[in-house]
């Protein structure tokens, strides 16, 4: 059975992911890439939920039914998949998070923590919607969600990064999907979200390299050196 993620499974999950990964340009040179919107309101909720929260949306969206082919997303979303899964985060609260709210994508909360992920598309024909949002400024403090639970898919953040909100967002949202291409989900999972450094990020990354987890390499756009590994699910 073909999946919409066959594509990044085809790309990106191998079995040792040291291996140079290569992706070419757009073939119609237009750039595309999924918004996901972080509701962030005063105060702000706990940064682990909130990236909790982006990792489930943005696969949300690719598992859809009305992604599947002849659903109204379909295209949009087959399109991006088959090329870069770019994701650009934002923040928005009030009556902009409820703006939000009538384009097209899926929400997700995890903890009273929100995202919502749209449907992907060229970054030249944002709505006004969403490019007033700020990308910036999404920092939060550092929580302690304490260990994950039992048997759930756990996403680990390369600590050493110290990547903002906005860009972890981003990349857990690419972890979920490649996770989700490797394994054939159909559904989403109740993704963990934690960080990880030191002796346990090198054990992450042993286990990747033995195909034993799912390593996401950046491709380098913003704030990370090209082919650094981020995130790595398992």
């Amino acid at each position: 059975m073909t999946t919409l993620l066959d594509p990044l499974a085809a790309r990106y999950v191998r079995p040792d992911p040291s291996h140079p990964l290569v992706i070419p340009p757009e073939p119609d040179g237009v750039i595309r890439a999924m918004p996901v919107i972080l509701r962030l309101e005063r105060p702000p909720p706990a940064r682990t939920p909130v990236l909790e929260a982006a990792a489930a949306a943005a696969l949300a969206v690719c598992l859809d039914p009305r992604a599947e082919p002849g659903g109204e997303w379909h295209d949009a979303v087959a399109m991006w998949v088959g090329n870069r899964i770019r994701k650009i985060a934002r923040r928005a609260r009030g009556a902009h998070w409820e703006a939000v709210q009538e384009l097209p994508g899926v929400t997700w909360e995890v903890d009273g923590a929100q995202a919502r992920a749209l449907v992907p598309g060229p970054v030249t024909e944002v709505s006004k919607t969403v490019s007033r949002l700020q990308i910036g400024g999404t920092e939060l403090e550092p929580d302690d969600p304490g260990p994950p639970a039992p048997g759930v898919p756990v996403i680990w953040v390369n600590a050493r990064l110290e990547m903002t909100v906005g860009k972890a967002a981003a990349q857990v949202g690419h972890a979920s999907m490649l996770y989700a291409a490797a394994h054939r989900l159909t559904m989403v999972p109740a993704f963990a979200v934690r960080d990880a450094d030191g002796g346990q990020w090198a054990q992450l990354c042993h286990a990747a390299e033995r195909g034993e987890a799912v390593a996401v390499r950046d491709a380098g756009f913003t704030e990370v050196a090209p082919g650094t590994i981020t995130t790595i699910v398992r």
